[in-house]
């Protein structure tokens, strides 16, 4: 007997109650597949990205880490790494970091686990399936859960969106390079790197 195949959406919401121990069990047993909880309880699965994009990320964690390591200053996790926001949504950004002091804070049984907590620096790569509103969304929610900087990256448009505490959205347009600021000191991401590494 040949098996069934379905055709699904590129990215599929699906409304199921799960405890949070049931969700992580969901992810774990599904490593091929990326999930994320928003915080009214609705699963988004989505697909593994396509090489062009998974190149981009590749080079977008490297650079984060590369400094992350040289500094000392805080942890940093690639698209893989799951947070429980104080909102309940269960998020993975493309990239991003914590301060040191936070991630000591943690206990072992949480680092083992999605991290109970929004971190400080986030960053979202758009993908050709991803949806632009959306995840402009997503990146409000992460400033609303503690994240202090956030970058919404655009590889099509070359526009980013930078997203502050209290603070109306900035666009840059094509820019060479985007800075850390204050919540990343000295990190400067190359984005002429980033954007060519296909």
């Amino acid at each position: 007997m040949d098996a069934a195949t379905v055709s699904l959406p590129p990215t599929l919401q699906l409304s199921i109650d799960l405890t949070d121990e049931q969700f992580f069990q969901l992810c774990q047993n599904n490593r091929d597949l990326q999930f994320e909880r928003t915080a009214s309880g609705e699963i988004i699965i989505m697909p593994p990205t396509g090489g062009e994009t998974s190149n981009r990320n590749s080079e977008l964690t490297y650079q984060l880490q590369a400094w992350s390591r040289q500094n000392k200053l805080g942890k940093s996790f690639d698209s893989n790494g799951g947070f429980t926001l104080p909102n309940g949504a269960v998020r993975a950004p493309d990239a991003s970091w914590l301060k040191l002091e936070r991630w000591e804070a943690l206990t072992q049984g949480q680092r083992r686990k999605f991290l109970p907590l929004c971190p400080d620096f986030v960053v979202e790569l758009l993908s050709p399936t991803d949806s632009v509103k959306q995840t402009q969304l997503k990146m409000q929610e992460y400033i609303d859960n503690g994240a202090r900087l956030g970058w919404l990256i655009d590889p099509k448009t070359r526009q980013v969106e930078i997203y502050r505490p209290n603070q109306d959205i900035e666009i840059l347009k094509n820019p060479l390079a985007l800075s850390g600021e204050d919540v990343l000191p000295g990190f400067v991401l190359d984005m002429v790197q980033m954007l060519s590494s296909n």
